[in-house]
């Protein structure tokens, strides 16, 4: 979809999603939870499978936590990813557990043979690793060579792959992790030229929402824009729920998802004569449970409003106290400023075969 190149990576199976090749970009995020909740887990988890996430990932603090992961598994429907730091045997009991993959920063997981016995079990049972490099975490001695640079992010990847592939294991993806944009995109470009394994991609500590979501875009269009890209996370500091709606407007606008509605609505003008941010937002959320690929305009002028937004599937246009309700730039109907959005609402889950719900 779309018609951005796509860098050509092998394919790896990840429970029930499969990443690399041509399959869709998967979006991921990751629980803020304390893992040893489970029922805490479990309802945040719920609350991404509603808006769209595909696969998610859980810290493993401790053998605590390592041994609730059997508990969350079987209550959710999209693969678990057991996150691992400093602690290889917290590893190995995700992998007893049943994790659909392993997350591990080899620069803290200890000497080569721990990393070889994590590998020993993930091949017995066909587990992906993800080799998640760290610019914060990489090895003292690829620092000494490369400094904190590209290069020393793809160095370091290198290494652990090939400790990987000498153990006859490649069900692998890499992540080279960075806050800065421009050293991201130059890592992944380097690693790129070496290897053919999925990349799980991303502006690492990107910041609050606003903020972050912003400096992600930037990234993930660079990134995505040459096809360097598979699988990805957007980090916010906010709800995990939030990473998921911020990575799938990114792909919607760059055509490599569809997914959900893509809002149109015109910015803030003196001839406005509705109260238009605020009908905005509350169209966007009430159809925030909508799956289908459709365009809703919300407009601020009854003149040019359905005219300027006639591509979009459904859309509203504001006046003085009314507004028009039109498809595909055909008015429906005029009805009071009040009433707007539970018109649109209507009409559009009605198109879709929706069960009308009550707005709040």
């Amino acid at each position: 979809m779309g018609f951005w190149p796509r860098r050509q990576s092998r394919e790896i199976e990840l429970g029930k999603v499969t990443i690399g090749g041509q399959a869709p970009i998967s979006v991921q995020s990751m629980t803020n939870t304390d893992t040893r909740d489970v029922e805490a887990t479990l309802a945040q988890i719920k609350r991404l499978e509603q808006v769209g996430c595909e696969l998610v990932r859980v810290a493993v603090q401790d053998e605590a936590a390592a041994n609730k992961l059997s508990l969350i598994k079987k209550e959710i429907s999209i693969p678990l990813i057991a996150d691992i730091h400093f602690n290889h045997r917290l590893a190995l009991i995700a992998v007893e557990q049943g994790v659909d993959g392993l997350r591990l920063n080899p620069g803290n997981i200890g000497a080569p043979d721990r990393v070889r016995e994590v590998v020993a079990a993930c091949r017995e049972r066909a587990i992906p690793i993800r080799i998640g490099v760290n610019g914060g975490s990489l090895e003292k001695e690829v620092v000494e060579s490369y400094g904190y640079t590209p290069r020393a992010l793809v160095e370091s990847a290198l290494g652990h792959v090939r400790l990987l592939e000498d153990e006859n294991f490649d069900l692998i993806k890499i992540s080279l992790k960075s806050s800065d944009v421009m050293a991201t995109l130059a890592a992944y470009r380097l690693l790129a030229k070496q290897v053919d394994y999925p990349f799980h991609v991303g502006i690492t500590e990107a910041g609050t929402m606003l903020r972050g979501a912003i400096k992600s875009a930037a990234g993930l269009a660079l990134l995505l824009g040459e096809g360097l890209g598979d699988t990805l996370r957007v980090s916010l500091t906010a709800a995990p729920e939030e990473e998921i709606f911020v990575a799938f407007e990114i792909l919607k606008s760059l055509g490599l998802r569809q997914r959900g509605i893509e809002l149109i609505s015109c910015p803030t003008c003196g001839r406005s004569e509705i109260e238009l941010i605020k009908l905005a937002e509350q169209v966007e959320k009430a159809l925030a449970h909508i799956r289908e690929p459709l365009k809703i305009a919300v407009m601020g002028c009854v003149v040019n409003g359905p005219g300027e937004a006639r591509h979009a599937d459904f859309g509203i246009a504001g006046g003085k106290g009314v507004g028009l309700l039109f498809r595909q730039g055909e008015v429906l109907g005029k009805l009071p400023e009040s009433e707007l959005v539970k018109a649109l609402v209507a009409e559009v889950e009605k198109s879709i075969q929706v069960p009308t719900i009550k707005l709040q």
